[in-house]
């Protein structure tokens, strides 16, 4: 199996603050990867130096074997924290300026997203609810076919009784060759779709996993080994 994410000796600091600290990481493709830990442990940054909107202070990483830049942007689908959407824009609107900047994108997978989930087209962006907002950021960035998905916080912000749907979403509509990274501290709601996990603490890697492994090497659920190895 190829390597989708090769990181050698990756550094990352803020001024004196120290986000990512040498660390050495490799990811395969065709895997549902689990990037996690305590908030300020570094996953975002290690998230937006994938996707090319911050530059590493030393070391390598390197995506499907190039560094980051306009090749990679056409392979990786990006979900930030935070919606980026044009609020002014109506829905379909998104669907189609996604469908322009992105030769990947699917439309007709979008749009059969949006009905799965009764958002309507039709409406302008500005008036959905947060968690909506949320759903439809989710839709554009999982119709892309891409190699690499990285998700940061992809169910934060909609409701528990959406979650499930939202994780069937994922699973259901991504390439079989592709990477989803998830970053999320909602750990017992995705382990059961995660392949591996990488837990990440202070801008070191502490551990990287099979799931597998450690429900039958340890006896113990992702959820119940992240607790105890970061005594929360």
């Amino acid at each position: 199996m190829s390597q989708i994410l090769v990181c050698k000796d990756l550094s990352k600091r803020y001024g004196h603050t120290v986000a990512l600290d040498h660390i050495n990481l490799s990811l395969e493709s065709g895997r549902i990867i689990g990037l996690l830990g305590p908030n300020g442990s570094g996953k975002t940054t290690l998230i937006k130096l994938i996707n090319g909107l911050l530059s590493p202070n030393s070391g390598t990483l390197l995506v499907n074997g190039m560094a980051p830049g306009v090749e990679t942007k056409k392979i990786v689908s990006y979900l930030p924290e935070r919606t980026y959407l044009d609020e002014s824009q109506r829905v379909s609107d998104a669907v189609r300026f996604f469908e322009d900047f992105y030769e990947d994108f699917d439309k007709e997978r979008a749009f059969s997203m949006l009905e799965k989930l009764s958002i309507d087209p039709s409406r302008r962006i500005k008036t959905l609810s947060k968690g909506t907002k949320e759903k439809v950021q989710l839709i554009l960035v999982m119709s892309r076919r891409a190699k690499l998905y990285c998700l940061d916080e992809p169910i934060a912000g909609v409701d528990p009784a959406a979650r499930d749907y939202i994780l069937g979403t994922i699973i259901n509509n991504y390439e079989p060759d592709a990477t989803i990274l998830i970053s999320t501290h909602l750990i017992s709601d995705v382990e059961n779709i995660l392949d591996e996990v990488v837990f990440i603490q202070n801008g070191h890697i502490r551990l990287q996993q099979d799931v597998e492994d450690i429900r039958f090497q340890q006896g113990k659920s992702v959820d119940v080994l992240f607790r105890e190895v970061f005594k929360c």
